[in-house]
């Protein structure tokens, strides 16, 4: 039975990195496909303005707590989430867990040279897989029917589509219909990190939900997009007090 909570009209699964892994474990045994999303606090908020996004979100078969801002939150609100599931957390989980067979992604989004780059170092670090396929995000949008075929024709089982939030969840949910994957998967600059062209925040302020500060100082441009930090966190006191009825 999947247990979710609403945080601002969102609602999140309140499962463990573990459990999270399990659910997508069965999805690769189901014959349909299945979307998972990661939304930290940004993308929340994004929501707050784009009730189109909301409700991709709301439709999703996996939506797990990037970010200590949402389990922040959770508390606040008297909510029951029990710990962060990063997207690149997932990923990396995913790859060194057992899934009964061998998996194959199809890696989309991101830079040209990024997506063969996160691919090469996914094999490196597990044997578990297979590279089914690579696609940069950068084409026209004539290019979008080509792009699904080459998805389709590779038999991939894990889509990893790094548009961007909320591009790529749009993307996903416009095309679910047309895809023969078993997950698609909504995963930001994760493959940036993978390729090794970003480097993860260090252990100790990602323990410490500081992520947002190492992001702020390697890439001071973001500063307008992380005044919604502050914004998530006066909503939810807001709603926590009555105020704001989302």
């Amino acid at each position: 039975m999947r247990k979710t909570v609403e945080i601002l009209g969102v609602s999140i699964d309140c499962v463990t990195m573990n459990q999270a892994v399990q659910t997508v474990k069965g999805f690769l045994s189901e014959d349909r496909v299945h979307t998972v999303y990661t939304p930290n606090a940004e993308i929340l908020m994004c929501a707050q303005r784009d009730p189109y996004f909301k409700s991709i979100l709301n439709q999703s078969d996996l939506v797990v707590a990037d970010g200590a801002g949402v389990i922040l939150a959770a508390r606040i609100l008297g909510l029951d989430l029990p710990e962060k599931v990063s997207g690149i957390d997932l990923i990396k989980n995913f790859l060194s867990e057992d899934m009964g067979r061998k998996v194959r992604y199809y890696l989309y989004g991101s830079k040209p040279g990024v997506a063969e780059a996160a691919a090469e170092n996914m094999l490196r670090v597990s044997s578990r897989i297979e590279i089914a396929g690579c696609s940069h995000g950068y084409h026209p949008p004539d290019k979008e029917e080509e792009i699904i075929n080459l998805i389709n024709s590779s038999n991939a089982d894990i889509l990893l589509v790094a548009l961007g939030a909320p591009k790529q969840e749009k993307w996903i949910h416009e095309h679910k219909k047309d895809l023969n994957v078993k997950v698609c998967m909504g995963v930001g600059g994760s493959l940036d990190v993978l390729s090794g062209n970003k480097k993860p925040a260090p252990e100790f302020l990602r323990r410490h939900g500081l992520e947002w500060l190492y992001r702020l100082c390697k890439e001071p441009w973001r500063y307008k997009r992380m005044m919604d930090l502050p914004r998530f966190m006066l909503k939810v006191l807001a709603v926590k007090a009555g105020l704001d009825k989302t």
